[in-house]
């Protein structure tokens, strides 16, 4: 490993979505152990869409464009100017005009100081997302004995199953044919009146209710008995929609008891598929990453079903702050590709469905 990759500071930016973020890290790497420490990171959330229940692309990029700036010169601020060594870059998956900002922005930053920019892909991102603790400081041990791993990756874009045979090793067994886990929830949230992003809203009512008797309704759990590991969420948010229509209208009760049906068909049908995939490829190491990653209901379910298969299986989850969009985790998997594979010749572009 050159003494150029084995200490330097990257700065890297996430665009894919609706949050603009940049962090600043600093790297040293030692006998296959690479201590980061965090310098800066900053995220901007753009409130702007949560009247119209979700993102709109191009109104995305507009923000993006707006905040990019002030985000960059905020983490730098805070990073008291570092040198930068390496730009990452998100280029994929996401809403492609919002990417661009992103890219563009880091070519010409690139340009300007002379440095490589490494495209990284979002969803790897999110798998490195679990070495942040809450302290500035973390390592990331490549010589650990970690693998077979496997990712559960959860959000308002993606849900799938991905087995990691090493680093940078990926093989996706399992994907969302239709909705996301995470849209499913926004779009159920939207049925019952509940404001964006649906997701926390719905587990406030579900943990209300659950504190009660069990469900008076039965929501179906679909594909769960599948023999592959994929995942349908369609049908689920369509069966709300008809009970909606056929017992309603709707009160604060049956709201509470629609949410909690909700959150305990999705969490069987992820806990489900994830064990029956920690089982078959014999599992040591489980990571749990994107925004529904932080469903507190999920965790303790997942963690209470790891516990009862008799297997030695680690199992890690981000913490709240990392587990939704940030460039935190881009910079980590930014620096492992750069190790890796160095920046390649070919010009940068986004890549909306990019795949891990």
């Amino acid at each position: 490993i050159s003494a150029r990759i084995s200490h330097m500071k990257i700065l890297a930016i996430e665009t894919s979505c609706d949050d603009t973020c940049v962090a600043i890290v600093e790297v040293r790497e030692t006998k296959g152990k690479a201590t980061f420490k965090t310098l800066a990171n900053v995220i901007q959330s753009q409130d702007i869409h949560n009247e119209y229940g979700g993102v709109f692309p191009m109104m995305a990029k507009r923000e993006h464009i707006k905040n990019i700036g002030p985000v960059y010169e905020e983490a730098m601020r805070k990073a008291k100017n570092p040198k930068i060594d390496a730009i990452a870059v998100t280029v994929g998956p996401g809403l492609e005009p919002a990417l661009w900002v992103g890219i563009t922005f880091a070519e010409e930053l690139a340009k300007k100081l002379k440095i490589p920019v490494i495209p990284v892909n979002h969803m790897e991102g999110h798998i490195f997302s679990i070495f942040p603790n809450k302290t500035k400081t973390f390592k990331v041990d490549t010589k650990a004995k970690i693998f077979p791993m496997l990712s559960l990756l959860i959000s308002g874009g993606h849900t799938e199953i991905v087995l990691v045979k090493d680093w940078m090793k990926y093989k996706i067994i399992g994907a969302t044919r239709d909705d996301a886990c995470g849209e499913a929830f926004d779009k159920v949230a939207r049925m019952l009146g509940l404001p964006y992003p649906g997701g926390p809203e719905i587990s406030r009512l579900a943990k209300l209710e659950r504190e009660k008797k069990p469900s008076n309704i039965i929501l179906p759990r679909p594909m769960i008995h599948s023999k592959d590991y994929d995942f349908s969420f369609s049908g689920l948010k369509t069966a709300v929609l008809y009970y909606i229509r056929d017992y309603g209208p709707l009160t604060e009760k049956m709201k509470n008891e629609i949410a909690r049906e909700f959150e305990d068909a999705v969490t069987d049908v992820l806990v489900s598929k994830t064990i029956k995939a920690v089982k078959a490829y014999k599992i040591k190491t489980l990571i749990v990453g994107g925004g529904v990653s932080a469903n507190t209901y999920l965790q303790k379910i997942l963690k209470k079903k790891i516990k009862e298969i008799g297997q030695k299986v680690t199992i890690h989850f981000p913490t709240k702050n990392l587990s939704t969009d940030n460039a935190l985790m881009i910079a980590i998997a930014g620096y492992f590709q750069y190790k890796k594979k160095g920046v390649g010749k070919n010009k940068l572009k986004a890549v909306g469905n990019l795949a891990l």
